[in-house]
């Protein structure tokens, strides 16, 4: 038998110590047992959602059909509705996760949910929203989901000094990804002075990968010419790797190192939007396709 054939790049992807997450939650994949399925056959070990996911599994089937019934019978405004939806799905979610979080002391077993992007430039009511999140999920391999926009920097710090895990989203260029570096140390360092026990804090920072190929093949067709369409598909990668190296410096340094013996954990780069969003180059050393899971 060819072992080779069987083996599983998601498996090759666990055995390097990369965590798995699957973009994606639902009742439907809650149900019937298909979320503990790919955590057991898989090696999914987090998973993170947003709005849009939830509208794509509100419109199909009729899991949904009788909370909604219940919420529009007791006058329930539609915020309020989709809070109560969204939190419910989330918190079965975080249950079938909480084994591999408690398994791996909270390093994963994570389950996100997003900060209403309406609140993107509202650094205030950011707050306010993970805090009540938070609170209403109640369990502790949560992570909430804030966007890296300039309002969103002290909303990280001020949600991580409150010892909120946060999953902090849309970071595409390497300067903001130092800005959410630092948002995350200086919410750490204000978690200690609090008297917070940091080993209870978590946070990844997801850096997007393939729309940055996106946008710079198109300015590069734009370009036009032989060595402009040879950089195409290119730089999304060259990106991923230069702020791997922005991680490996910071856990480094010294401010790091004060932080970790005080118990603290990295923040984890995650890389998200891994799926190939254009068409592949084909040049006559290269042949076939290739594809990245989501994660």
């Amino acid at each position: 038998m060819n072992t080779e054939r069987l083996r599983s790049p998601l498996a090759d992807l666990s055995a390097a110590d990369v965590s798995v997450w699957l973009d994606d939650l639902s009742r439907e994949l809650l149900a019937g047992g298909a979320l503990e399925a790919l955590i057991t056959s898989r090696h999914v070990v987090g998973v993170t959602t947003n709005p849009t996911i939830f509208a794509s599994a509100l419109s199909k089937g009729d899991r949904y059909d009788e909370q909604l019934r219940a919420l529009a019978q007791a006058g329930t405004e539609l915020d309020n509705a989709v809070c109560a939806i969204t939190t419910t799905v989330v918190r079965a979610g975080c249950e079938v996760l909480r084994p591999v979080h408690d398994r791996t002391d909270g390093v994963d077993g994570k389950v996100s949910i997003e900060i209403d992007p309406r609140l993107a430039r509202d650094t205030d009511a950011t707050v306010y929203q993970a805090h009540a999140l938070w609170n209403e999920v109640g369990q502790p391999n949560l992570m909430v989901r804030i966007p890296a926009t300039v309002e969103g920097l002290p909303a990280i710090t001020a949600a991580i000094a409150r010892g909120i895990s946060v999953n902090v989203t849309l970071i595409f260029a390497l300067d903001r990804y130092r800005q959410v570096v630092n948002a995350f140390a200086t919410g750490l360092e204000q978690a200690w002075r609090a008297g917070r026990d940091l080993s209870d804090i978590h946070s990844v920072a997801s850096f997007f990968v393939s729309r940055v190929d996106t946008e710079v093949d198109r300015r590069l067709d734009a370009i036009g010419g032989e060595e402009a369409i040879a950089l195409k598909g290119r730089a999304a990668v060259a990106n991923a790797r230069l702020a791997h190296q922005i991680h490996e410096g910071f856990v480094a340094g010294s401010r790091w190192q004060r932080l970790a013996a005080d118990g603290a954990h990295p923040q984890r780069p995650l890389w998200a939007s891994t799926g190939v969003k254009t068409r592949p180059i084909r040049t006559p050393c290269t042949s076939g396709n290739s594809s990245h899971p989501e994660p």
